[in-house]
């Protein structure tokens, strides 16, 4: 079954091509951030720089880990989902699911480890970036040398090898019990469970925000890496929501769209599962994003209104929130608009047979802009109330008053790159795949 793996990804690497920009892109961040433990470590360093280098390497570099993992598993979920009439079919020729399984998995840590490899030199060069415009700011010594060690490599590797072949493994066992009868009726309720845990562990997190120091320069961690942990967990239950809706929304969305919200309206409820590849960035760059930015605009106001100038330890602060903003919004984006690429484009045949049953490509391409709309609103509210979950804790320990006074111009933004990005990649990507004859759509392909 290996020798099939590798046969699989040489003959049919676009399949893969999302899957390989994932760990690639989530590997060369890791080792960017992680990077800094190298350099802080290496002898010769001065305290100051060790200790600003060791809090980018930390804080940030946890961050990304963290939407690394879930963002690499995401996708490779949708890849195995996508993948389901294959798996069927060799089940039906006579494979085990110990022998799909051994396929599966090995496909996903050839693919990470190809990718992680080739993040290693991007990796490299992120690094170095980041240190300059340490020592641009004055926050980190001119003479400190950069290195890129054992820590960024192996972090890098170790976690995009995890993501993936734990992500393949737990989807392509779904697909094999489902393609042998098999039902799971607990599957939701695991995914229930794991999401309220990953809540109630992000609540936690910001609470923990009350008991810190407001002048503390890390105070902000708690309260961000919370915000994160609740995004997750919403993300892991928001398919279960997408579905709820749907069955109460149907009625509402036939009324304004007509026959395509009815048919955008069936579909949403019949791929409820596989949409979860697309909330999930969705929600986490909506989410922390909101969170990271509203939180560095009210240290900021708070600083300015002390009248105080700022140190080199709140220098080094906003530096790592802006960055790990500037990271989030690139990667989260990317991740996006991959999943829906991915997504879309995978559903030719689907379009295919709406449009020999009666669906003009006018009305198949309606259904498809409310189901991105749906889409976003749903990831919308639930970044958002991530978000407020983390800025709320923290805006009382800085300033003893719960709410903020920011305006809304900053999740304006957020949300319009999020709208912007899903509704662009969704029609473009629909567009194309619209052109290819329905008949040849539903054709069966080897």
């Amino acid at each position: 079954m290996l020798a099939l793996a590798m046969r699989s990804i040489r003959h049919r690497p676009g399949r893969l091509a999302a899957t390989l920009l994932a760990t690639f892109l989530g590997a060369a961040i890791i080792m960017t951030f992680n990077s800094m433990h190298d350099t802080a470590q290496a002898t010769g360093v001065d305290d100051v720089s060790a200790k600003s280098l060791g809090q980018v390497a930390g804080v940030v570099g946890g961050y990304g880990t963290l939407l690394v993992f879930f963002a690499v598993a995401s996708t490779m979920t949708v890849n195995v989902r996508q993948r389901s009439e294959e798996i069927s079919l060799l089940r039906s020729t006579g494979a085990t699911p110990a022998q799909i399984r051994l396929m599966v998995v090995g496909e996903s840590a050839v693919v990470a480890l190809i990718g992680a490899l080739l993040a290693i030199g991007p990796g490299m060069l992120g690094g170095r970036m980041l240190l300059d415009l340490f020592q641009d700011s004055g926050q980190v010594a001119q003479n400190v040398d950069y290195t890129f060690g054992p820590v960024a490599l192996l972090t890098g590797i170790d976690t995009t090898l995890l993501a993936s072949v734990g992500a393949a493994f737990l989807a392509v066992r779904r697909a094999t019990r489902a393609a042998a009868g098999i039902r799971s009726s607990g599957r939701s309720r695991i995914r229930v469970l794991i999401g309220a845990a990953a809540v109630v562990v992000g609540t936690i997190g910001v609470c923990i925000t009350l008991s810190i120091d407001p002048d503390d320069p890390l105070v902000m961690a708690p309260a961000v890496y919370g915000a994160v942990l609740i995004a997750v967990g919403l993300a892991l239950v928001a398919p279960l929501a997408l579905r709820g809706l749907m069955e109460r929304c149907e009625p509402l969305l036939t009324g304004i769209a007509g026959s395509s919200g009815y048919l955008a309206a069936q579909n949403m409820r019949r791929r409820a599962a596989e949409q979860s590849g697309v909330l999930l960035p969705l929600i986490l760059f909506i989410g922390m994003a909101t969170a990271t930015l509203y939180m560095q605009a009210i240290d900021n106001d708070v600083l300015e209104a002390s009248g105080l100038t700022q140190s080199v330890t709140d220098k080094n602060v906003e530096t790592m929130n802006l960055v790990v903003v500037g990271i989030i919004v690139a990667f989260a984006c990317v991740m996006l608009i991959n999943s829906l690429y991915a997504a879309t484009s995978d559903r030719s045949r689907e379009f295919g047979q709406q449009r020999l049953a009666g669906a003009t490509p006018g009305q198949v391409l309606t259904a498809v802009t409310v189901e991105a709309l749906v889409l976003t609103v749903l990831g919308a509210f639930f970044g958002t109330v991530a978000a407020i979950a983390g800025i709320l804790p923290f805006n009382a320990a800085k300033t003893d008053s719960v709410l903020p006074d920011q305006g809304l111009g900053i999740w304006l933004a957020i949300v319009a790159i999020a709208t912007g990005a899903t509704l662009i990649t969704v029609l473009g990507t629909a567009l194309r795949v619209l052109r290819t004859p329905a008949v040849q759509a539903v054709a069966v392909t080897a």
